[in-house]
This record gives structure tokens, sequence and C-alpha cells, in this order.
């Protein structure tokens, strides 16, 4: 392949801009992810508040979900088009500012619309920042810097584990959204003046690349991704109000050992990825954590049911395990799409995740309420077998459709 296009990876100032957008990139994932998937950890002080069933206050933690899932793929095509800094910092300043009307309201109907439309905001970070890093960084490298981005995701929550409890008690649940809304903002303006779109090749055009969905690999990961989604969002969603509730543990006990769990998950991630890149496979590796993550989740499900001592030791390996493979699968949604269809593709990914996403907490919640935790885990255990079987095959040492930086010479 011709080099034409492409600069030396030892130029200092694309070397020093491909970090600079790579640390950009994590600190807006992470403010997103805090409100995000951060709700769960407002349950109790919202069903004291508002009350309603566990099911119901499931609604509302799915409502960011299904604001992602509306807004996806068109926040993917504005990146592919517009560039990933306009998408970026849109998307992060207007989910401060409607996060801050939510907590200004006192009603529930507004509140779940609120996060439905920060939701639609914040899911340009998760179509754009990817395409930023796939831009930026060379094949041999992807897979670390994918596996740093995904990170921001456990580091959100984490940090929504460790603040969102304490806030909410000092301050109820409204004032608590003060808290991801000022992040935002904040984190807003660093991305309008850090990210800096990668190059595009002259003459490059959308029109010129056939459609990646004709091949079935791409449907393949978009299928186990989704799969995998309901044992991420089963634990993520009723870890909390489980130690609460059931194990009878203080909120913010319960947030440390979460926000804990969040760390070993950040971790596993990063070496997930540099897996990755040492074996040239995206797939062989997210096959692996797949059959580890049934099998984690299978053991959560059985000391939960016998209500043993050690439940809460599986709780935080599976807290950490199912979220250990995301970044797999999003470099390699990126790498099958190829330049020209990776922002559409991620937002598809994104929104496949997303609709499962949403609906995993109340139908989950319904069971939970029914039957017990141990029913709802093994039912995330039983989603996670079944996307062992969903995984495409490794098709050897993979290739790259994207180049990185553009030569100035």
């Amino acid at each position: 392949m011709s080099t034409a296009g492409t600069v030396s990876a030892v130029d200092p100032v694309a070397s020093t801009r491909r970090w600079v957008v790579l640390c950009a990139g994590v600190l807006a994932q992470a403010a997103t992810s805090m409100f995000q998937f951060g709700v769960p950890y407002l349950v109790p002080e919202l069903r004291s508040a508002v009350g309603g069933s566990l099911s119901g206050v499931g609604l509302l933690v799915a409502c960011p979900s299904i604001g992602l899932v509306l807004t996806l793929i068109a926040w993917g095509a504005v990146a592919d088009r517009y560039g990933e800094r306009l998408a970026m910092t849109a998307g992060l300043l207007g989910a401060g500012a409607i996060l801050g009307v939510a907590g200004l309201s006192h009603s529930t109907v507004l509140l779940g619309l609120s996060l439905v439309l920060a939701g639609a905001a914040g899911a340009s970070v998760n179509a754009a920042s990817g395409r930023a890093l796939m831009g930026w960084f060379a094949a041999h490298e992807r897979g670390l810097a994918m596996g740093v981005r995904q990170t921001a995701q456990p580091v959100g929550v984490g940090a929504a584990a460790l603040v969102l409890p304490a806030a909410a008690q000092s301050w109820g649940y409204r004032g608590a959204l003060w808290v991801p809304a000022v992040i935002c903002i904040v984190v807003g303006v660093a991305v309008a003046l850090a990210i800096q779109d990668p190059p595009r090749p002259a003459g490059a055009t959308r029109a010129r690349a056939a459609s990646p969905y004709r091949r079935p690999d791409l449907w393949r990961v978009h299928g186990a991704s989704a799969l995998l989604i309901v044992p991420q969002f089963t634990v993520s969603a009723f870890a909390f109000v489980y130690l609460v509730s059931v194990r009878h543990w203080p909120s913010g006990h319960a947030g440390q050992l979460l926000a804990g769990a969040q760390v070993v998950g950040a971790t596993a991630r990063l070496l997930a990825g540099r897996w990755s890149d040492r074996v040239a496979d995206r797939l062989g590796p997210m096959r692996t954590l797949t059959v580890v993550n049934a099998v984690t989740v299978g053991l959560l499900a059985a000391t939960v049911a016998a209500s043993a001592q050690t439940a809460p030791l599986f709780l935080v390996a599976a807290a950490a395990i199912t979220v250990g493979g995301n970044g797999l699968a999003f470099t390699a949604v990126a790498e099958l799409a190829g330049r020209d269809w990776s922002g559409r593709a991620l937002g598809a990914q994104n929104t496949a995740q997303n609709i499962v996403a949403a609906a995993t907490p109340p139908l989950v919640g319904l069971l939970i309420s029914a039957t017990g935790y141990g029913s709802g885990f093994l039912l995330a255990a039983v989603f996670a077998a079944a996307a062992t079987t969903v995984v495409p095959p490794s098709a050897g040492r993979i290739t790259w459709g994207l180049r990185t930086r553009v030569d100035t010479a």
C-alpha cells in the first residue's frame, strides 16, 4: 500500500497531537458516562423522593440510553462529514445545559425527558471520539489507544459511584445532577480547544467506499456486542441497590467497592487492547473474554441465589469483566468499516448496544422483583453465553483501511 498521504511516525508534532486527542477523548467519554451510566447510583434517593417500583425507577435509569439510541447514527454522520471536534463539542455543551435544567426540575416527567435529551446530546462523544482515535493512531497501536479510550466509561462510572451517592444525600438527586452538568460543560470547552480532526487525504470521498454491511462480520460484531450489554447493564444497574437493599451495606461503602470494580474494569480494557495489538487480532481475544464473562456472571448468579458471603467478590469480578472486551469490539467495528464508514458504523454499534441497554434495567427489574436477584444475574449469564456463538471467527492478521496522518512534505 502506498504511503503517500502519511507521515513518519516520528513526526514530533503528530506524535504529541495524537496523545492530546486521546486525553481529550477520554475526558469527554468519562464526562458523559458519568450521567449516562451513573443514574443507578441515584436509585435509593430517587425511590425515596419520587416513590415507585424498582422497575419504574429502572425506566429512569434507562432514559439516557433511550436518548443515545435516537441520535447515535446521526452524530456518526455528522462526525463523518463535519469532523469530530464539532460533534463532540456541541454534544458536551448541550448535555451539560440539559442536565442543569434537570437539576432545577421538580417533575419526574421532566426529569425523565431531560435524561433522554442529555443522552441524545452526549451520544456525539460515543460516535465521534473513537473515530478520531482511528484517524490519529497507527494500526499497531489502535487496540491500546481504543482500550485507553474505553477506560473512560468505567472511570466515569467509578467517579459517579464515588460522588453521586454523597451528592444526593447532601443535595438530593436534583442537586447531584449538577455535578455531571458542570463537568460536561468544562470538558466541552476543553475539547473545543484541544482536539484537532485527523487529516483526510485529498480526493477521498465517502461515495467511493462500498458499504461494509455487505459482509456478515460487521453484523455479527454488532450482534455479539448487543448481547453482552445485558450482563453489563444488569450488573451496573443493580449491583449498588443489591448491596444496599439486600446486603444492607452503607451506600458510601457500596459506592467505594463498585468504584474499585470500575478501576479493575478499566485495567482489563487496557490489557485487552494491548493483547489484541500484539496478536494482530481483535476477534479472538473478544471471544475469549466473552467466555470468561459468561462464566463469571454465572458464578455471581449462583452465589447471590445462595446468599453466599462471597457474592460481593463475584459482583466486583462481574462488574470488571462485563466491560473488559468493549474496546475490542469498537476497534473491530471501526477497522471493518473503514475510514468513510467508521463514524456511522460506530454509531450503529452504539445504537444496537443502547437499544438493549434501554430495555435491560426495567425488564430485568421486573424479573428481580418477581423472583430475586439471583434470577436476574442468571439471565445475564445466559445472554453472555449466547454471545460466544455470535462473535465472528478471526480472519487471520488484521488489515486496516484507515490512514493516520497527512504528509506535509
